[in-house]
């Protein structure tokens, strides 16, 4: 399994913008082949700055959702809401304690 852990920095009149725009998508990328877990954060200092959070069964199904027409879509309608350059990072779990 492939942890996905990405940073998004919005502009500051743009967040109602992004919750939107994730809340009309949401369903569509937790159901993507390959998707087992989705979540969405907002940093507690900083109202700018969200994370998402994701699993993948493998990094192919990863790769064939950012290749997919589903996320151009989508990404073509975040980007301009940006104030920073996002950061990704894929990670595999190791350890987890429910």
């Amino acid at each position: 399994m492939l942890v996905r852990i990405v940073k998004l920095t919005f502009k500051s009149g743009c967040i109602d913008d992004f919750k939107q725009i994730f809340e009309a998508s949401k369903v569509g990328i937790r159901n993507f082949e390959g998707c087992q877990f989705l979540e969405l954060y907002q940093d507690k200092k900083d109202a700018t700055v969200f994370f998402t959070y994701s699993f993948w069964k493998h990094e192919t199904h990863l790769n064939a959702y950012r290749d997919s027409d589903f996320f151009k879509t989508v990404w073509a309608k975040t980007k301009p809401l940006f104030a920073d350059k996002p950061a990704a990072w894929s990670v595999n779990k190791l350890d987890s304690l429910p």
